[in-house]
Parts: structure tokens; sequence; C-alpha cells
């Protein structure tokens, strides 16, 4: 909070104290942990907290937003350049939120509004970790409605000669978009909303607990731009699921019958073994999350975990997706339906 009073990430002091706390972390683990990652989901803070106000401090301002991001981005550059200082065992890294894009339809307006939804929300900072460069399309938009964050000479050399070992995704939905069809209001200036509108694609598959779309295929999607686009270096996927509500209506003799999560299972792993098959360098799945808990958000109104929790007694108890999941572990795998 001291840090924050001070601007936070818009202050680039933080991003040395970034780097400091990162170098004690090295010192006092570096002997335990072989795998270090920087920041996860590293564009929420500026776009949750700086464009659409979601998070704190809820401002809405995009040059503020950017200044952020581009110092998180400086600061993880700072936290890697440590951790090879001390030439340590193991990896670095990152993980990444990764929301695709899907535009409405393959007309010109509708695949340069879906490319503008990317530009903004995807490579803004994949391409500066993965690539060592912010996009030029990016730069020169931002450079014509006068919205680019302050930088030094050296901040594109950092950036430029930095490089991680291992990347981690985090996948939840995807994001459809069109053309914009309606005048957009900007009460705050400048958003990358004035591009692109949401499309609500007719009969998409939803989870209504927490009003997103359901869709496994991004999975293989996203793993071929990482082949791509990205050099094809090594990653994982860092969190999947299903947040579902009132789990309880599925309990029979004291267990969460959730046939819907080992379905939803069944198709994301489907998808990213194709990935695999067609030469993803993809190590592996985590499932968020072992245990169902807390969200800062809706406390624990959705239930994500292989294990639910009781509340009132605090007892742990193993739903059928945990022990399906379990046999998944044991046989490496699982038949095909």
């Amino acid at each position: 909070m001291a840090l924050q009073e001070k601007g936070g990430f818009e202050n680039r002091e933080v991003i040395d104290a970034f780097a400091r706390y990162a170098r004690i972390c090295y010192q006092l683990f570096g002997d335990r942990v072989r795998y270090w990652f920087t920041f996860n989901e590293p564009l929420i803070p500026a776009e949750a907290g700086y464009l659409h106000p979601r998070h704190y401090p809820y401002v809405t301002d995009f040059r503020r937003a950017a200044q952020v991001l581009h110092h998180i981005v400086l600061a993880h550059c700072k936290a890697v350049a440590a951790w090879r200082e001390l030439g340590l065992d193991g990896q670095i890294g990152i993980i990444m939120d990764v929301i695709p894009v899907y535009p409405r339809s393959d007309t010109p307006e509708d695949l340069r509004a879906a490319a503008m939804a990317d530009l903004f929300y995807t490579r803004s900072i994949n391409e500066p970790i993965l690539l060592g460069k912010y996009p030029d399309e990016l730069v020169a938009i931002l450079r014509e409605h006068d919205r680019l964050p302050e930088y030094l000479a050296q901040d594109c050399a950092l950036i430029a000669n930095t490089r991680i070992d291992l990347l981690g995704i985090n996948y939840y939905r995807p994001r459809r978009v069109k053309a914009r069809e309606t005048p957009l209001a900007e009460p705050h200036g400048f958003v990358p909303e004035r591009f692109f509108e949401e499309y609500i694609m007719p009969g998409r598959r939803m989870n209504t607990s927490r009003g997103i779309e359901i869709y496994p295929a991004a999975l293989y999607d996203i793993a071929m731009v990482v082949k791509e686009r990205y050099g094809n270096l090594p990653w994982f996927v860092s969190e999947n699921g299903i947040g579902i509500q009132d789990e309880e209506q599925f309990m029979v003799n004291g267990q969460v019958q959730d046939d819907y999560r080992i379905e939803f299972l069944k198709e994301h792993l489907g998808y990213l073994h194709q990935a695999i098959a067609d030469g993803s360098h993809c190590l592996g799945y985590h499932m968020w999350t072992f245990i169902d808990c807390w969200s800062w958000q809706n406390a624990y109104k959705n239930r994500y975990g292989f294990y639910r929790l009781d509340l009132a007694t605090q007892q742990r108890s193993l739903k059928k997706s945990g022990q399906w999941f379990s046999t998944v572990i044991a046989n490496n795998g699982f038949e095909g339906e």
C-alpha cells in the first residue's frame, strides 16, 4: 500500500522495487525453487484497474493504463535479468491470461475489428514479453491518438534483450467481436472498444453461473499461436476450469456428481492432445482448482475444485471429477468417446 500511495506501477520507482524484491526471493529460495514466474496475468492490473474500473484503484484513463502496463513489462524484464545474473538452476517465465478473439464473419470490417481487439488485449502484452517488441500497429495508433506512455530510450533495449524459458497460459473464455454498429460514448476519453464491439453469437454455449462462453476449441487455437507466432516455446495450461454455483444440488450420498466438469475436462484435454500431436510444445495442464477456493469478487459462490469445501465444517470431500481426474493421471490419458 505504501508503494501504491506513490502511484503503484504508474511510478517508475516501483520497477526497481519489484526487481529488488525478486532478487531477494531468488537469494532466499533459489536453492529450492526451480521454476519462477514474474507475474500472473500482467494485463489485468492495467486493464481492470486503470481502463475498465473493475479493480482498485478504479481508474478509467487509457494513458495511465498504458503507463502501468509498460512499467509491468519493465518490471518483468528486470526481474528476469536479476534471476539470470545469479546463475540459478531452473527456468523463469510468466503466466498470461489469454482470451482469443474471433470475428463475427470474414468480412473485412469484422476481421479488422477482431484484429484490433487482439492488438489491444493480447498482442499488447504478449509481443513485448515473447517477441521483445511492442507491435508497430499499436505504437502507431497510440501515437496518432496521443496515448503513448512515457518511456526512456533504454526501455526498448531492455525489452528486446529479455527472453523467458517457460510460458503459462490461463484460458477460460473466447472474445467474439464485430465491427461497431453503434456509436461509442467515451466519457473518459479513448478506449479500444471504439474499434469493435461485442458479438453475441447465436447458440453459443454458456456457463450461466459465470456468464461466460464455454469454447474448448480455443485451447487448440492458442496452442497453434504459441507454435507459429511465438517460436513454439515450452508452455503449459496454468489455469482452466469451470465454476458452478450451488453445487449442493448435485450431491448424491455426500458426493458432488459434477459430470459437467468431467465433460468440460474431456473436451479441453482432447483439443490440447490434438495440439500436441500437431507439434505444439505443451508440457501439461493445470486445473483451476484443486479445492473450492475463495474469490475476491464472489466469495465461494462459484465452485471450481476437485474437492468440495464445506464452509460450515471446513471438511473437504472428493467430487466425482476428482476421482475421474485421478484415473487420467494414473493412465496418462483417457479413452475418447
